[in-house]
This record gives structure tokens, C-alpha cells and sequence, in this order.
């Protein structure tokens, strides 16, 4: 019997800008792995051949956490020193995410990722959560990040709700930057309990989810977690 084809996934690369190198979280790569994909980490490129190339290969792009999303994207400017970009990342997330909605391959964002879509299809962001949106609800958590520490709510009828069945999770949460204005073009899947947006879809794709919690922290011990990287792999399946 011929073993079903595993689907590969191309992973955005982190930057660690005092070593001067590009790495990767394991979770992202296991989280992948576990439910049944391929995980490879992209080059950091920006060049449009090279990336036709790499989407000519993969089966889905998962975008990942990291430095803040640039407020050029959206048409503003830094708030303050806060704000850590990495010119490099934005460009090459730029274009890998144009090539990959024009192609139509499955997409999934994590924290950044969330972030990054909704810039790029001309919605907002907070540039720093703490200033510009106070809250007693924890966003910016301490270790071990597998552990959850706030509720969202899930929006009835959208894909997240169909997937988890359910109408509240508790998820874990580190972030700095976070969706202020929602993209026109996504629409919302979950909201955290002092009104942030947590999930989204882009709907008319095959697959394009987005999240600002961190499943590849928490996949070992949640089974959220996993049924989305499941969910994911498994669209990517279909291409």
C-alpha cells in the first residue's frame, strides 16, 4: 500500500538580531509535524522568483511570531522606541504572502502572523498593547508559556467554532503588538475577553486562519491546539 504524500510546510524564519542569525521554535516545527505535515524553514528572501520557487514546492505557509509588524504597512508611524522592526522580515513576509493568497495556498498565522495579515490587507494594529489598550487581562505572559491564561470567545458559524465545537477556550498569550482595526476583507473568529481580536479568516480561500495565541507552545497539552495545526496540515492535504 503507497503511503499517502505528507504536506510540506514552509515556515517563516525568526531573527535574532544580536547573533545575527535565523532560527526557529521548535513547537512550530512539531506542531507541524505531529499533525501529520513536512515543516521546513524558509530563507529570509524577498526576491519574487525565489519565493514563485519555494511556493511552487511547499503545500501551506505558516507565518510566525517576532519582531513588530512595521507601521509603514498600515500608514502610520512609530509610536516610540517601543516598536522593534525588522525592515528584512516585513519585505519578505510581503511577498511571500501576496505570491501565496494569489496562488491560493493554505495559510496559517501565529501571534506576528495574525498581525501581519491584517496589516497587509490594510487594517491596524495596536503598536504597543500596554500603552495604547490597558487591560487587566493578561496578554503579556511570563514562562512556562503552555499555560493558558485568558478566555476568548468564539463567533458562531465561523470556521474556528465549526472546528472546536465550542463557544469559549482558554488560551495562553505573549504579545506586544496586537489587531486594532480588522482588515475589511477577514472576518472575525474569536475575541478575548476585553474585546481584542484573537482569530481570523480570510474567507473565499481555501485556507487562510489566524491567530494571536500560540499553539506551538501549548499542542502538547491542548487539544485545541493540535486540532488546529491538524486542521491546517490536513488543508494543505488538499492541495
Amino acid at each position: 500500500m503507497i503511503e499517502k504524500r505528507k504536506p510540506i510546510i514552509g515556515i517563516s524564519p525568526l531573527f535574532d538580531d544580536e547573533k545575527d542569525s535565523l532560527w526557529m521554535l521548535p513547537g512550530y516545527m512539531d506542531g507541524i509535524t505531529q499533525a501529520g505535515g513536512i515543516p521546513i524553514m524558509l530563507p529570509l528572501t524577498s526576491d519574487k522568483e525565489t519565493i514563485r520557487q519555494l511556493l511552487d514546492t511547499v503545500d501551506g505557509i505558516l507565518l510566525t511570531g517576532g519582531q513588530d509588524v512595521s507601521p509603514e504597512i498600515y500608514g502610520e508611524e512609530k509610536l516610540d522606541n517601543s516598536v522593534v522592526c525588522y525592515e528584512a522580515r516585513d519585505g519578505m513576509e510581503k511577498e511571500l504572502l501576496g505570491q501565496a493568497l494569489e496562488k491560493d495556498i493554505p495559510i496559517l498565522g501565529i501571534c506576528r502572523g495574525i498581525q501581519f495579515l491584517n496589516a497587509y490587507l490594510g487594517g491596524s494594529l495596536y503598536q504597543d498593547l500596554g500603552k495604547q489598550h490597558p487591560s487587566e487581562t493578561e496578554h503579556h505572559q511570563k514562562p512556562p508559556y503552555d499555560v493558558p491564561v485568558h478566555e476568548v470567545n468564539i463567533i458562531e458559524g465561523s470556521g474556528l467554532h465549526k472546528l472546536i465545537q465550542s463557544d469559549r477556550i482558554s488560551v495562553n498569550s505573549y504579545h506586544h503588538q496586537a489587531v486594532k482595526k480588522v482588515a475589511d476583507a477577514l472576518n472575525v473568529m474569536a475575541v478575548s475577553e476585553d474585546g481584542l481580536t484573537e482569530a481570523v479568516e480570510l474567507p473565499g480561500k481555501r485556507f487562510v486562519w489566524a491567530l494571536q495565541w500560540h499553539p506551538e507552545f501549548s499542542y502538547k497539552k491542548d487539544d485545541n491546539s493540535r486540532r488546529i495545526f491538524k486542521e491546517f496540515v490536513s488543508r494543505c492535504s488538499d492541495c
